[in-house]
């Protein structure tokens, strides 16, 4: 059985010298080692296996049932003048048996030159062996292409969690649970888009490139449009293109796509992310913390054929209604303390660490919020009434001004949704924006944005009663997954040079 020792790209140059050899010695003889493909109908090694059953057919030859395979080699195991080959593709691994009574002296020798990584075709008929297993008997063979770096070694996997992220294509190579999961990743988007395509909305593309970051209180992206000498930043929220769209008429809309945040990296934080936002007409945020309940439960249904999860040790049970409290409750529930009757240094001292003089009472809250009640939020929650300062663009509560008609969805101590009723007064929220500019100095890396013209001159050709939801998609793919981190449910994230 061909195997190596290499476990990352740095490692395996004598096996790079070996291979690069064997390109010269095949061209050499006049075989190309990669050769424009030949269009020949091809089979997966899934449908072959799923056709036919093994325990019905005699052993040996079946030539009157062929197939043309083509995948990537990933062992094999040598007889003499027998040997046979594992074949991978997309849909799983089939058996190859080649003997050179077959192929012939030369084309066996050939076969037997092929290494682990090598991706090849191969035309032949069913086989079953003596152990009584599906294997394709190989009367023809092409190499496809010839890897000059041997994959990860199969029995022992790729296990570093560096080399893991930072070498995806590795990771794929190795570990059928990472294949799995990015199925599973795909799979989960096209369940999102089918829910809300099912239901009328509107999917819309918004700009990633914007004059203003807005929507959301985050630093941004910052680049230069050379050809129309702008500064620009890369976006950190939609919903303000959204509710352009509102305005302009379409009632139902959303947008699944990548926003970026120039912050911190953690293992719920990314800059560069999946966010599903969605914006509904007549509605408010009770509509939309609605709509996330069923959306998650469809998702998860469709996706892994259950509601019920299992993450940190805890049965976890998607299904609809969710619990529903408010912030006032939680916090007093896990400090014995009113955050609407207290002062903003009573609720420091709950941190038990030092808190940034300029933090307002509405930052601190959300503080407290954050480190003390929502890591004990393992059950699907609803958690409503935020303090109104961290929400620009959000409804004030009509029962308390301090509070806003806000949302968060939370699953497993992770936000998940986050929904608002949205502003639509444009005497308000420009004011509200400035405001916001005052709160911080302008020289602080973390002002907020300027207050967003453009928007509220749209605001004033008049927008319908209207609410907004944003989902974290990696996030949600932590928690159907079971993953720790995000980096496990993204195909590249972000990482840090590698020292040579």
């Amino acid at each position: 059985m061909d195997t190596h020792d290499s476990d990352t790209p740095r490692e395996d140059q004598p096996h790079r010298d070996e291979r690069r050899a064997k390109v010269t010695r095949l061209r050499e003889k006049g075989i190309e080692p990669y050769p424009h493909i030949a269009h020949e109908p091809r089979t997966l090694a899934a449908q072959v296996l799923a056709a036919h059953d093994p325990a019905a057919l005699a052993q040996g030859e079946h030539p009157e049932v062929t197939y043309s395979l083509a995948g990537r080699l990933t062992a094999r195991r040598g007889h003499g003048k027998t040997t046979f080959i594992d074949m991978r593709d997309s849909s799983g691994e089939i058996q190859l048996f080649a003997s050179e009574d077959s192929l012939g002296p030369e084309a066996y020798e050939r076969i037997l030159d092929l290494d682990v990584g090598d991706i090849f075709q191969a035309g032949g008929c069913l086989y079953v062996t003596q152990r009584g297993q599906l294997a394709l008997a190989v009367k023809s063979f092409t190499l496809l292409t010839k890897a000059l770096r041997p994959p990860p070694d199969r029995r022992h996997g790729l296990e570093d969690t560096g080399t893991r992220h930072r070498y995806r294509e590795l990771d794929l190579l190795a570990n059928e649970e990472t294949r799995e999961l990015f199925r599973v990743r795909t799979k989960t988007i096209e369940a999102l888009r089918s829910f809300l395509n099912e239901r009328d909305f509107m999917e819309v593309e918004t700009p990633v490139l914007q004059t203003l970051a807005g929507g959301a209180s985050a630093r941004p992206f910052l680049t230069h449009h050379n050809a129309l000498d702008q500064e620009m930043s890369l976006r950190i929220s939609v919903e303000l293109y959204l509710n352009r769209c509102l305005i302009g008429g379409l009632e139902n809309v959303y947008d699944l796509g990548k926003c970026f945040r120039n912050e911190g990296i953690s293992y719920r934080h990314s800059p560069e992310f999946t966010m599903l936002e969605w914006l509904m007409s007549y509605s408010d945020h009770t509509d939309v913390a609605r709509l996330t309940e069923e959306m998650i439960a469809y998702a998860a249904e469709r996706v892994l054929g259950t509601t019920t999860i299992e993450r940190g040790g805890e049965s976890i049970d998607l299904s609809e209604p969710w619990r529903k409290t408010t912030m006032q409750e939680e916090i007093k529930r896990v400090t014995g303390v009113d955050f609407l009757a207290a002062g903003r240094d009573e609720l420091a001292q709950l941190l038990g660490e030092r808190v940034h003089p300029d933090a307002s009472w509405g930052q601190v809250v959300q503080a407290v919020y954050s480190k003390l009640v929502e890591p004990t939020l393992n059950q699907p929650t609803l958690v409503y009434d935020f303090p109104l300062e961290l929400f620009p663009i959000t409804k004030a509560d009509a029962r308390e001004p301090r509070v806003a008609e806000h949302f968060d969805a939370v699953i497993g101590g992770i936000e998940l949704v986050s929904g608002d009723s949205e502003v639509n007064d444009p005497i308000e929220q420009r004011q509200r924006f400035v405001d916001q500019r005052k709160q911080r100095r302008a020289e602080d890396d973390d002002a907020p944005h300027p207050h967003d013209e453009e928007y509220v001159r749209s605001l004033e050709y008049g927008l319908a009663p209207s609410a907004s939801g944003g989902m974290g998609v990696d996030r949600l793919l932590m928690i159907l997954t079971g993953a720790e981190t995000l980096r496990e449910v993204v195909p590249f994230p972000a990482m840090r040079p590698e020292s040579r």
